[in-house]
């Protein structure tokens, strides 16, 4: 089978179309044959070998993947059969003809969905839902902070707010994509350009702030965020776009607040957490099999919004596809920070 690859970090330049061997699925493991998959800021940092996958997981890129169904591991009957058109949330290799993936970790594509469409819900989708559900346990009416509101992340953690009745806010780097997020349902948003988002947040909540922060920035934006924080409010960190090393008194502010800071990484997470057992009944992280709760949550209480004549309708935003030999120029449009929604890559049949 034919997938992306790169036989050594760098630049876009090093990204290719290969020749690999064809994986098999083993036990509860389902074969799909990919149709389309896309891009997301870890197959960048992957790529330069800054975030190498996980333990056991395949070296290919792509964290999400659409397709059919082409095999099934042992274990795997009465779940899944060949043929049933299904999208995925991986650890690795959605840039693929074909992958495998643990029974599990499938969900069914709506009836009037395209594969493309498809593509660009797992993991962006289930990382929104799960930094406002599993991590933020958002709550009707709150406000939500969401930076990078125009990313693929952003555009669906604005959807997931207004299902949870709760009010989602934005900055975003130009006006192009705050039109974007305000058709999405964003209620305010920002350029953090031109203006000190943290003021107009205040102005907007009529100086309350936030209780809930979406954060993929991370260091140079720690002293807005908390200023426009609210008591007891909760700062959830996903990534490091602008770094990680803080210069200031962040723990005596913090406290002044008594706010509380989360940071999440779904793609590390094992399909079984180590512990095994339930330490917590207030913490999915110590869940056994987390990503499947993720899944089943997500398909149970969202999947249905995307369905034709769902209220309110839920839909992924695709800003451009690029076929899988031009994988480079994919990754290359990424780095521009141009797109508005998710990068999508079609495999070849």
């Amino acid at each position: 089978m034919f997938a992306a690859y790169f036989d050594c970090p760098g630049g876009p330049e090093n990204l290719y179309m290969k020749e690999v061997m064809k994986p098999d699925p083993g036990e509860g493991e389902v074969l799909v044959k990919v149709s389309a998959s896309a891009l997301n800021r870890a197959d960048l940092l992957q790529r330069r070998g800054k975030y190498p996958p996980p333990k056991g997981a395949s070296d290919i890129l792509g964290l999400e993947a659409a397709g059919r169904v082409a095999g099934l591991g042992p274990g795997c009957a009465g779940r899944w059969k060949v043929g049933d058109a299904v999208m995925a949330l991986l650890s690795g290799g959605g840039q693929a003809q074909f992958v495998t993936v643990p029974q599990g970790l499938l969900m069914p594509i709506p009836k009037d969905m395209t594969f493309i469409q498809a593509a660009a819900i797992p993991e962006a989708w289930l990382t929104a839902f799960q930094l406002l559900h599993f991590v933020g346990k958002v709550q009707e009416g709150e406000r939500v902070l969401i930076h990078a509101g125009a990313s693929g992340v952003g555009m669906a953690a604005i959807q997931l707010v207004r299902l949870a009745k709760a009010v989602p806010i934005v900055t975003a780097g130009t006006q192009e994509k705050l039109e974007a997020t305000a058709k999405a349902g964003a209620a305010a948003g920002f350029n953090y350009k031109d203006v000190d988002f943290s003021e107009k947040v205040l102005e907007f909540t009529q100086g309350s702030g936030v209780d809930i922060i979406l954060d993929c920035v991370g260091a140079s934006y720690w002293e807005k965020n908390l200023n426009c924080l609210s008591t007891d409010g909760r700062w959830i960190i996903y990534g490091l776009l602008s770094g990680g090393e803080v210069h200031g008194d962040l723990l005596a502010r913090l406290l002044s607040k008594r706010a509380s800071i989360h940071t999440s990484l779904l793609r590390s997470r094992d399909k079984e957490a180590s512990t095994g057992y339930k330490q917590c009944m207030q913490c999915f992280s110590f869940f056994p099999q987390y990503k499947e709760r993720l899944v089943r949550a997500f398909t149970e209480k969202v999947l249905p919004h995307f369905s034709e004549g769902a209220s309110p309708r839920l839909q992924p935003l695709v800003d451009s596809v690029y076929p899988l030999h031009a994988i480079a120029e994919a990754h290359r449009a990424m780095e521009e920070n141009k797109n508005i929604g998710k990068i999508v890559i079609e495999i070849p049949v």
